[in-house]
């Protein structure tokens, strides 16, 4: 009978448990976007938004930009391209693409033009303006600016792992291409080295 008793408490207290699990809410605690906060060691929001905006700052402090400007007497106009993932991980390019093109508009030094995607859907607006709108607000085509330099890059990363310790290794290597000629402008890097320690199981 105090076997049975036993087996009974055992029950009741991991129904209950079990009731208390998913009667919990999570907590939630709003925080400032800008803080760095690192919990699994990957890839994440600080690290776009640093890599895009050390690399962006490298690229637009070189003499081609100068160069540039004296020539045509004008900023150039840039786009992003094809960012390659080469990394074991899922990373959101479309963010870190957003990043790059965020550091670029906000430094004042060049234009920035539609991306593909985007210009199709301005095209299509200006399709309906000419049937539509007065002709003093239309906007005819033929006006776009064609971007002078494209963006283009990949994040590759190495894993090392042993004993509970792992040391993740990502580098981030951008190239700026002349669209007249294909002539490479500026090549920029950024590496970042994570130790990740997992915690020990105490008894």
């Amino acid at each position: 009978m105090k076997h049975y008793r036993i087996i009974l408490m055992i029950m009741i207290i991991g129904i209950a448990s079990f009731l208390a699990g998913c009667a919990s809410t999570p907590k939630v605690k709003r925080i400032d976007v800008d803080k760095i906060i690192d919990i699994s060691g990957r890839w994440n929001d600080t690290d776009s938004r640093l890599v895009a905006e050390d690399m962006i700052r490298d690229c637009l402090k070189r003499p081609f930009l100068e160069s540039f400007k004296s020539k045509n007497k004008r900023v150039p106009a840039f786009i992003v391209g094809f960012i390659k993932n080469r990394s074991h991980e899922h990373i959101n390019i479309q963010t870190f693409v957003k990043d790059l093109e965020r550091a670029l508009i906000n430094s004042g030094q060049v234009q920035f033009v539609a991306s593909k995607g985007e210009r199709g859907q301005i095209r299509e607006e200006r399709l309906d303006m000419a049937r539509h709108a007065s002709e003093d607000t239309m906007k005819g085509p033929g006006e776009e600016v064609g971007a002078d330099f494209m963006l283009i890059g990949e994040i590759n990363t190495i894993r090392d792992e042993a004993g509970g310790k792992a040391v993740m290794y990502y580098q981030v290597n951008l190239e700026l291409i002349a669209m007249a000629n294909n002539i490479k402008a500026w090549i920029g890097e950024k590496k970042i080295k994570k130790l990740i320690e997992k915690p020990r199981l105490s008894w």
